[in-house]
């Protein structure tokens, strides 16, 4: 039986492809996990979850043309698909229903 939420390394791939929209690819993937994270995340990293990511139906990849900033190369741009979108909104509820009725505290950690 397939996984019915997301782990965080995933959600925060997700997230931020939804984020760039048009502009998504590996290395604005990881400055964007990297900015609201505060964490180092190595392009190693990213392009393996990427492809589990395609792997699952969560996303769609397409290669946009060679480019002479990057040597030649061509950038590998990701959008959601319809299952990653929900896949999201999935998890979000599961996240957000563990929080009900629980606030922080400093002194004992949780409290209800």
């Amino acid at each position: 039986m397939a996984r019915s939420y997301l782990g965080e390394f995933e959600h925060l791939i997700l997230l931020s492809i939804m984020r760039l929209g048009d502009d998504a690819y590996g290395v604005t993937i990881r400055r964007e996990i990297e900015r609201h994270t505060g964490r180092s995340v190595s392009l190693g990293a990213i392009y393996p979850a990427l492809d589990r990511l395609e792997e699952k139906g969560f996303i769609d990849s397409h290669v946009g043309e060679p480019t002479p900033t990057r040597g030649g190369r061509a950038k590998r741009y990701l959008q959601l698909t319809p299952e990653g979108l929900d896949m999201l909104v999935r998890t979000r509820v599961i996240i957000q229903s563990f929080w009900e009725g629980f606030e922080p505290s400093s002194e004992t950690g949780m409290s209800s």
